[in-house]
């Protein structure tokens, strides 16, 4: 089988997850609070980026492996959104929210069809991303980690029920674990999974 098909059939399935989600949101709820400073409109457009950048990166091919794996990924531009100015990080999702249009749901399915099409025959593509060269099997999963999250927090704003595929469920907790792990905290993660110890007020792997 070929090794990237588990981690496509998996942002797919987190792909058209999404997606159903949002062709549910009510039309007179684009404007409610959604995350943080942003609204729902916003949210969903931030977490359409998931999706936007599997098919611009896979267009930008790199000529050298810089981060190898999804947690080192997750270090990498952590790091770089703590140094970043809080509104200019605002302001793209509301530029990605507004880039919507008049039907984001419809949007959203065409950037879930753009993505999934430019995946077929792509094989294992080494590619330029915002963290460096990355192969697709290691940055697939953070789009996959993306989309899960913030398929929770739309319902959870929309008031709209989702149910999260297991397959998804399994790979982006065990990503958030590893995540952990890479930080330090893997004790803290283990513990509180136990039920040992809870975890801090405001504990976040990313």
């Amino acid at each position: 089988m070929d090794p990237l098909e588990p981690v496509t059939s998996t942002y797919r399935s987190a792909a058209f997850c999404f997606a159903d989600l949002v062709a549910r949101i009510p039309e007179d709820g684009w404007a409610n609070a959604g995350l943080g400073v942003w609204d729902l409109r916003a949210l969903v457009g931030h977490a359409g980026r998931a999706l936007s950048t599997v098919t611009a990166y896979l267009r930008q091919p790199a000529t050298s492996e810089a981060v190898t794996s999804p947690e080192g990924y997750f270090a990498l531009v952590g790091r770089a959104t703590q140094s970043s100015s809080p509104d200019a990080v605002a302001e793209r999702g509301r530029q990605a929210g507004r880039q919507l249009g008049a039907d984001p749901a419809a949007a959203i399915m065409v950037l879930v069809e753009e993505s999934l099409h430019a995946l077929e025959n792509s094989g294992d593509a080494l590619i330029e991303t915002i963290a460096g060269g990355m192969y697709l099997r290691n940055y697939l999963p953070t789009r996959t980690f993306e989309l899960a999250v913030h398929s929770l927090d739309t319902a959870a704003a929309a008031k709209v029920a989702v149910t999260m595929p297991a397959q998804v469920l399994l790979e982006v907790t065990g990503l958030a674990a590893r995540i952990a792990v890479d930080r330090g905290d893997g004790v803290s993660i283990l513990t509180a999974l136990t039920g040992r110890r809870r975890l801090p007020d405001g504990f976040t792997v990313v």
